[in-house]
């Protein structure tokens, strides 16, 4: 993978700053319904349980003291915690799903150590990626000096 693509995966899991109560109230209500989505297969189930979900949720928004609202987010998030599905289901492509990262992005070094006769199937390209290279190095020599061979005893 590229340092580029490990950055922007990582990028969507990253805490960015302080959650608001709402922000982890809507966090809840969805860990919530992946969860009861775990345990009912069967379609009508599975929307029968959401709506009464739903409705607890609905109920406890009308709540205005905020100390109550925070100790009933933080008894929400224990039960949830309590009556998880002990094998969670997980999206193909999400971090624990089967598929997750299966497809690599090799590193841009590989393309140095192609075939010239596979290199000359694509001429401008590695005619510009040379260019790009040089002009790297020169920047890096530039803010960071030539890199000096220590010599070996």
């Amino acid at each position: 993978m590229s340092e580029y693509s490990a950055k922007t995966k990582m990028a969507g899991a990253l805490p960015l700053g302080i959650r608001t109560h709402s922000q982890r109230v809507c966090s809840l209500y969805k860990r919530a319904l992946r969860n009861i989505e775990a345990f009912y297969d069967r379609r009508d189930v599975y929307r029968y349980q959401a709506v009464l979900l739903r409705d607890r949720f609905d109920n406890n928004a009308k709540i205005q003291d905020m100390r109550k609202a925070a100790q009933l987010l933080k008894e929400g998030e224990e039960e949830l915690f309590l009556q998880q599905h002990p094998i969670p289901k997980k999206f193909a492509e999400s971090p624990g799903g089967v598929a997750y990262e299966r497809e690599v992005d090799p590193p841009d070094w590989v393309l140095d150590y192609w075939h010239p006769l596979e290199k000359a199937q694509y001429p401008e390209y590695f005619k510009r990626r040379e260019q790009r290279k040089k002009e790297f190095i020169a920047m890096w020599e530039k803010q960071y000096g030539k890199h000096e061979e220590k010599p070996h005893h």
